[in-house]
């Protein structure tokens, strides 16, 4: 297909242009910043009353509920904006700790609003706020568990996302522009920049599909490890929108921010925020959606996301293997050489995804993981549990099986309750941790484990 066709299939919603399945249903991004143009006025209106009452902002939020904002707030250097995606009981304690809750504003964004880390987000802060509806606002879509929760308790306000836009593309949605505004980002500015980056991609020399074309002929000719800056955490944005879209059906680009560009299994690709932030989200938008044409994948379902879910049920449940990580065949001293076993044997085109279920603080004291693992020439991604669950999970497990797996835990500290819940923080992620193991284990993925304490 050349660039023109590429072009006119996806603004006609052709579904046929990837699988024919139900694509078409989820195109609704093409139109949202002209959307999002009308609602701003309101949003901003909201935004300001809440930055007068308000100290400090919380997002409770995991994947595309909180990756976009990451960036924006990464972006500007808002200081009393603050992302919430781990279930760690240390970061969360130590945030917890330094807010005032009665001054503080917590915004719970879930799509489905079932979402497991989120919903564990609100019954914690809740019950730290006491109760404070008047301090919680939702970002949701329409009728969702998380609405009529809202509506029962009195939220301060309920914002609505567009239920045709899936969460990895929803950056220009509500759930990156009411973040935006709340932490007093130039949202109109956002908005303003991804409508006229939309206009430039509906003709033949459309930048997303220009970019896409290339992303699928670079993975035609093996080159399917995408290299890329990552200013202001981009990365961590698209690290999502790349693998969970196209890592499917043994198939896939693999996102490979900040790795050597130089090699038979890489390509280079641009990031550019330059110009606009909303601009470059709108522009990578089309180029994934592109791409997934070429490699003749639904770039819009998630097939597999869901198996590290139920894994993480069962464990929590009582019918999961073990619940200490330091116990098994993976414990503290064969943990160490179960790596070097893993890595003497890695080459390119394989990668190396070391998975940390750590304190976020603690993530540079990966570095001499990370230097050992591209010691071996192959492209090495770090991710953080449970975040990458909602980003690269898809990909490790439907994506092509040239992985090679490292999971990375610490010792979480005491445990750290969630009121009505039967387990805390620190079991959970304990869960989330042994879940995904027993996942890729399941699809015979190579995989180890060790304590961060004994690299």
């Amino acid at each position: 297909m050349d660039a023109a066709e590429l072009v006119e299939r996806i603004w006609a919603r052709d579904a046929t242009l990837w699988t024919g399945s139900d694509e078409n249903r989820w195109l609704g991004w093409l139109d949202e910043p002209e959307r999002m143009r009308e609602r701003l006025p309101a949003l901003l209106g909201f935004a300001e009353e809440a930055r007068t009452a308000f100290d400090a902002t919380v997002l409770l939020g995991m994947g595309g509920s909180s990756l976009a904002p990451e960036v924006l707030r990464r972006s500007t250097g808002a200081e009393e904006f603050h992302v919430l995606d781990t279930t760690h009981p240390a970061a969360i304690r130590r945030l917890a700790e330094s807010l005032d809750p009665e001054s503080t504003l917590f915004v719970v964004a879930s799509k489905s609003g079932t979402t497991l880390e989120t919903r564990c987000h609100l019954d914690f802060f809740w019950g730290l706020s006491g109760g404070r509806a008047d301090s919680f606002v939702a970002v949701t879509d329409p009728g969702s568990e998380l609405e009529s929760l809202a509506e029962e308790r009195g939220f301060r306000a309920v914002f609505h996302g567009e239920p045709t836009i899936g969460g990895r593309y929803s950056a220009l949605s509500a759930f990156g522009v009411v973040p935006a505004a709340l932490m007093g980002a130039d949202a109109e500015a956002l908005i303003d920049g991804a409508a006229s980056m939309a206009e430039r991609c509906r003709s033949p020399e459309s930048p997303g599909v220009d970019l896409g074309l290339r992303l699928g002929a670079g993975w035609r000719e093996g080159r399917d490890k995408v290299v890329f800056a990552n200013p202001y955490g981009f990365g961590l944005w698209l690290e999502q929108l790349l693998a969970e879209s196209t890592g499917k059906e043994g198939k896939g680009l693999v996102p490979a921010p900040g790795n050597d560009p130089e090699g038979p299994d890489r390509q280079a690709a641009d990031v550019n925020l330059d110009d606009n932030l909303g601009a470059e989200f709108y522009r990578w938008e089309i180029a994934v959606a592109a791409a997934g044409a070429i490699l003749g994948i639904d770039p819009f379902d998630q097939p597999n996301v869901q198996e590290a879910k139920d894994r993480t049920q069962e464990v929590l449940s009582g019918h999961g293997q073990g619940s200490d990580p330091g116990t098994g065949p993976e414990g503290t001293a064969r943990g160490v050489e179960a790596v070097e076993d893993l890595l003497a044997d890695a080459a390119p085109p394989e990668y190396v995804a070391i998975q940390a279920f750590i304190d976020p603080a603690r993530e540079a004291e990966l570095a001499p993981l990370v230097e050992r693992a591209r010691a071996t020439g192959c492209v090495v991604t770090v991710g953080l549990g449970p975040r990458y669950l909602h980003s690269t999970g898809q990909l490790h497990k439907g994506g092509p099986p040239t992985g090679c797996f490292v999971q990375v835990v610490d010792d979480p500290g005491d445990e750290l309750p969630i009121p009505g819940r039967e387990f805390g923080f620190r079991r959970l992620i304990d869960a989330q941790a042994l879940g995904d193991l027993e996942s890729l284990r399941e699809r015979g993925r190579p995989i180890v484990r060790l304590r961060l304490e004994d690299l």
